[in-house]
């Protein structure tokens, strides 16, 4: 399975568990005052995952940016391809992370998702600098 096909299927399972995440959000009786540090709820769930996905766009765009002298595989796909893996898994951490800090009801703790969607942005956005400068040096060196 590629990793195009992995970054659509994740993106479509976040976008999904957020579409049905909003009936269950908008009635205030459902959602507690305080969650469970061990509840998983569709905030965090969705800010985690989109965390995940900004992770894998920093590797990979960390990997296109060290000048490895190994001939392995993943190394060489990871020179090639990492910098468009980061450009791609980066946005989409950054968007995820923002809707659910936009939508998140509480504040930090509340078990709406608000920290691990800070952490997404964060990450997200180092994913898409690592990718801009893996880019911008290939274009150069290629």
């Amino acid at each position: 399975m590629s990793v195009r096909t992995v970054l659509a299927l994740t993106g479509a399972a976040v976008i999904g568990g957020l579409a049905f995440a909003v009936p269950a959000a908008a009635d205030p009786a459902v959602q507690p005052v305080a969650a469970s540090v061990y509840t998983l709820g569709p905030g965090r769930v969705a800010a985690a995952s989109a965390a995940l996905v900004g992770l894998l766009g920093v590797v990979n765009g960390g990997l296109a940016l060290a000048r490895t002298t190994g001939r392995g595989h993943v190394r060489t796909w990871a020179r090639r391809h990492g910098a468009v893996t980061a450009l791609v898994a980066g946005p989409v951490a950054v968007a995820v992370g923002a809707v659910v800090a936009a939508t998140a009801d509480g504040g930090l703790g509340t078990g709406n998702g608000l920290g691990g969607a800070y952490v997404a942005v964060l990450v997200g956005l180092a994913a898409v600098a690592l990718g801009w400068r893996a880019r911008a040096r290939a274009r150069r060196t290629g």
